[in-house]
């Protein structure tokens, strides 16, 4: 993923739909700076910071990466998020495969609109709800309301991947 790609159809989505910086960040959550980071280049964006900038404007996460990149997938992050959705626009769901290096267990616990569902693809992840953590293996799969704080976490020694589909 170019963040330069990112910054600049960002800043191009957010000036055709006559939203200022300030109005965009205020909506989403963010600092005006954090957001003009962005634009710029200078800084990327979480997956929960993602998907409110996509909700906001009414696009599809995918739009903002290149053909063929994952998402989010520069050095330093700890989570790699494939778009499944083939840039699909204007869906009910947004399907996506993670891919959790060993040992990644960092970040906070976010909420958003709409349901969750997980499907374990490969290795065992950690979920945590609303403070309560349980264990998915390989083929175990779970469901949930996305407005529940949450987050997920690899405390194991190999690789975790599996199937995000998050609904709108």
């Amino acid at each position: 993923m170019s963040l330069d790609f990112l910054g600049a159809t960002l800043k191009k989505i957010r000036k055709e739909r006559k939203y200022t910086l300030k109005e965009l960040a205020s909506q989403i959550g963010v600092s005006i700076s954090f957001l003009s980071q962005v634009e710029r280049g200078k800084s990327n964006v979480t997956l929960e910071s993602l998907k409110k900038i996509s909700d906001a404007l009414g696009v599809n996460p995918s739009i903002f990466f290149e053909a063929n990149d994952e998402l989010l997938a520069e050095k330093h992050r700890q989570f790699h998020y494939s778009d499944l959705s083939n840039s699909t626009v204007g869906a009910s769901y947004l399907p996506m495969l993670v891919t959790i290096n060993p040992g990644e267990n960092e970040g906070n616990a976010f909420s958003h609109d709409g349901h969750e569902f997980i499907f374990i693809v490969e290795g065992e992840l950690t979920v945590s709800i609303e403070g309560q953590e349980f264990v998915l293996k390989q083929n175990e799969s779970t469901m949930f309301d996305a407005r529940k704080n949450h987050y997920w976490y690899n405390y194991h020694n190999q690789v975790v991947k599996f199937l995000l589909v998050s609904s709108r």
